[in-house]
């Protein structure tokens, strides 16, 4: 099959929506085929093609929330659906965009690792390194997946408990049925694993995977396996290839001069929501974590009415993404911070090494605070030091979707996740911890024309 880098999205999307097997060749007048090792390398580096991730599970965590009708009622269909968790996000004949997108990404990836070994005028390790690199896309992508659409990881149950259409070869006709929890999050690893001998230690821009991506996203990854040892371990190494902060304090007088997203020293692996630049009202339960002086608060939260005459409402939202001058856009890929905050959670879960995930915290809150405002933290308790460090990651990691899977991966453990509820529209919904809501549905457009995949239930 000829392919274009013009037509090879069209290609992708029929795979990726699932709403046809069958598609029509076409050679367009004075585009090439793609043929050369560059010609793959040139997909991996082009934003638009590789950086979006997802959206629903912002709008669904405890990160969102508003009692502003006005506000509720600007929600498209679709938002307003994840929001309040309904059992139909995107209705009928609908694609889900956070689905669909992932999967075209996973046929790029599975393209380029199909065909980059044959490619021509590379050479042997720039063939290996980018073929390395779309690992490292792919595994992310099944982590968001598996843990979008999927139970959250029981290392008893992982093996029977469905996951997600598991797609490693870039075939139309492969079938969708769902391979279990267990066999994606092998699949998440070995892309990791086997990727990192290839790849550069950090990459020149960072948009492009790397060692020290790889070695993130496994933190995360074993985070939400909670296997802490693992987190741990692959949080330290990639704290010891990138361990940058922002001082906050440097943006005080001129937030607009915060670095830009592809200079921003905390950003390790870019990945952006499908909605990049939203209007996230931000809940009091959230807000109200903030103490005194945070410059989180300061700088990246703001007043409805800052966001226009179309778009203000009651309460305080999201802002970071709107202070940023260049390329300005929430960011969810790994970072920084989120390692520290890694390292700080395993720490506390270890028997006597609770005092070291203090420093930890303080470490990163230092660049938080003014230092007339920072006092350091003081506890003992094993229990109230992570309670303090799931509190320092709520606020760190606000709005970036991560929420979602700290709630599905923290519901089994007293005292951590809440019922929530939620008005819209008259109505109130409700969301348990444990519930099966926390489950995402699959658009029933994919079931009816791929009837192999199962519906989660409700």
């Amino acid at each position: 099959m000829k392919k274009t880098l013009r037509t090879l999205s069209f290609v992708v999307l029929v795979l990726a929506t699932a709403s046809c097997r069958d598609y029509v060749e076409i050679d367009l007048v004075g585009q090439r085929e793609l043929k050369y090792t560059d010609d793959y390398q040139s997909i991996l580096n082009t934003s638009l093609q590789v950086e979006q991730s997802f959206y629903y599970p912002i709008l669904a965590s405890d990160d969102i929330y508003s009692a502003d009708e006005t506000y509720l009622n600007r929600l498209f269909v679709a938002d307003a659906n994840a929001y309040t968790w309904r059992s139909d996000i995107v209705g009928d004949n609908a694609e889900d965009t956070d689905w669909s997108k992932l999967y075209n990404q996973i046929y790029k990836f599975n393209l380029i690792a199909a065909e980059v070994t044959d490619s021509q005028n590379g050479t042997e390790s720039q063939k290996k390194n980018i073929l390395a690199q779309a690992k490292v896309h792919r595994a992310l992508n099944y982590f968001y997946l598996v843990n979008i659409y999927a139970k959250q990881y029981d290392p008893n149950t992982a093996a029977s408990d469905l996951g997600v259409p598991l797609l490693t070869t870039p075939d139309l006709y492969a079938r969708l049925d769902r391979k279990s929890v267990q066999a994606i999050y092998e699949q998440i690893i070995s892309d990791l694993t086997s990727a990192m001998p290839d790849l550069s230690v950090k990459a020149n821009v960072n948009i492009l995977a790397s060692q020290v991506a790889a070695k993130a996203i496994l933190a995360r990854v074993y985070l939400q396996m909670r296997n802490y040892d693992m987190a741990l371990q692959y949080a330290e190494e990639t704290l010891g290839i990138q361990s940058g902060l922002v001082n906050l304090n440097q943006y005080i007088a001129a937030p607009n001069t915060y670095p830009a997203t592809l200079n921003d020293p905390e950003e390790i692996f870019i990945k952006t929501p499908g909605n990049s630049y939203p209007t996230l009202a931000l809940n009091p339960e959230l807000l109200a974590l903030f103490e005194e002086g945070d410059l989180r608060n300061e700088l990246f939260t703001a007043e409805g009415s800052a966001f226009g005459t179309w778009n203000a409402f009651a309460g305080k939202g999201y802002w970071k993404h709107r202070i940023i001058s260049q390329n300005g856009k929430v960011t969810n890929g790994p970072n920084v911070p989120e390692m520290m905050l890694i390292k700080a959670e395993a720490l506390a879960r270890s028997a006597n090494r609770s005092a070291e995930a203090i420093t930890v915290l303080d470490d990163l809150r230092r660049t938080r605070f003014r230092p007339e405002d920072f006092t350091e933290l003081s506890s003992s308790d094993p229990t109230e030091i992570l309670h303090q460090v799931i509190a320092e990651r709520r606020k760190e990691l606000m709005a970036k979707g991560l929420r979602w899977f700290d709630q599905k991966r923290l519901a089994r453990e007293a005292g951590f996740i809440t019922t929530q509820t939620r008005t819209y529209k008259g109505e109130t919904y409700t969301l348990e911890p444990n519930s099966n809501r926390y489950v995402f549905p699959i658009a029933s457009k994919y079931i009816v024309l791929n009837p192999e995949i199962e519906q989660n239930p409700r």
